[in-house]
């Protein structure tokens, strides 16, 4: 090793080896946000600084976590966090890694919200409590809930919201099985498990080592938002709407499914990517029905 083994030296050493990966997109990011996490400092420091030298501890520990990352270990498992709207989130093994592509569902969210700023929403299956304290931190005076049915990934989600003050309410249960009867909200939002049980990609990248409850739902891999457009009617309020975020291939049949539970309005949308990745409905005010006794 050199003697003086710069910032610089060190990026081209591992995202040399990152590159050799072909579950790794952009090597030289990853490599940044590793190298950062050794030294406590942003990405833009590596250009100010390219020479500084890392002691024998730094170059020890960078080597560690890019060879963790070398076995495949996600990014945010090794660091222990994960960037979400700008929230800087606690993941951990029994969490699901929040994607970029979730966004979506948030600006969905708020755009539906725009009149309501004492809204009550509730956020099933929340994880690392990425929707539910997104949508708090952009809708301070809202009444957010969340559910999970994981007690280890509720325990992260409330260090999250304590750490970064941002109030919600959380349960243990299977989706809104832990809601009383009366309970109803203006929005009900979800990111459930959507992957079909025997599709490849299981085996591939990231999601290897994420809890398979978390991913998988049946052989369509839609028996989680069934459910949940079932049940999420009996705790809406009127012209509340649902919100899931599905598969890139899964539109039609999640729209299929809500029309089926009587929502109205439905309508899908595209990630960053271009694939339609939200599907959102509206329960619409219910008319008493009337019998004319003189037919």
């Amino acid at each position: 090793m050199p003697s003086a083994y710069t910032i610089q030296r060190a990026l081209l050493d591992a995202s040399g080896k990152l590159a050799a990966c072909n579950f790794i997109d952009n090597p030289k990011l990853e490599a940044e946000i590793l190298l950062g996490h050794v030294l406590g400092c942003t990405r833009s420091y590596f250009y100010t600084w390219p020479e500084k030298p890392l002691s024998t501890a730094e170059t020890e520990q960078f080597q560690t976590l890019y060879n963790l990352r070398l076995t495949g270990q996600p990014i945010a498992h090794i660091i222990g966090n994960r960037e979400f709207w700008g929230l800087e989130l606690k993941v951990t093994a029994d969490t699901l890694i929040p994607r970029p592509d979730t966004e979506t569902l948030i600006e969905t969210a708020l755009e539906l919200l725009p009149a309501t700023p004492q809204a009550k929403i509730l956020d099933l299956g929340t994880g690392s409590g990425a929707i539910a304290l997104a949508l708090k931190s952009e809708l301070p005076q809202a009444e957010v809930s969340a559910i999970d049915f994981s007690p280890a990934a509720l325990e992260v989600a409330k260090e999250n919201a304590k750490r970064l003050n941002l109030p919600v309410t959380f349960m243990q249960g299977s989706w809104c099985q832990p809601l009383a009867a009366e309970q109803r909200f203006n929005l009900i939002a979800s990111n459930p498990p959507y992957i079909e049980e025997q599709d490849p990609h299981l085996q591939q990248g990231d999601v290897r080592f994420e809890p398979l409850s978390a991913l998988t739902s049946g052989r369509d891999g839609l028996n989680d938002i069934r459910l949940i457009a079932e049940q999420a009617q009996a705790h809406l309020q009127d012209n509340g709407w649902l919100i899931v975020e599905h598969g890139y291939n899964q539109a039609q049949a999640v729209q299929e499914i809500l029309q089926q539970n009587g929502y109205q309005q439905i309508q899908s949308r595209c990630d960053y990517g271009g694939n339609q990745r939200i599907t959102f409905g509206q329960k619409t005010e219910r008319k008493r029905e009337v019998s004319d006794e003189h037919e």
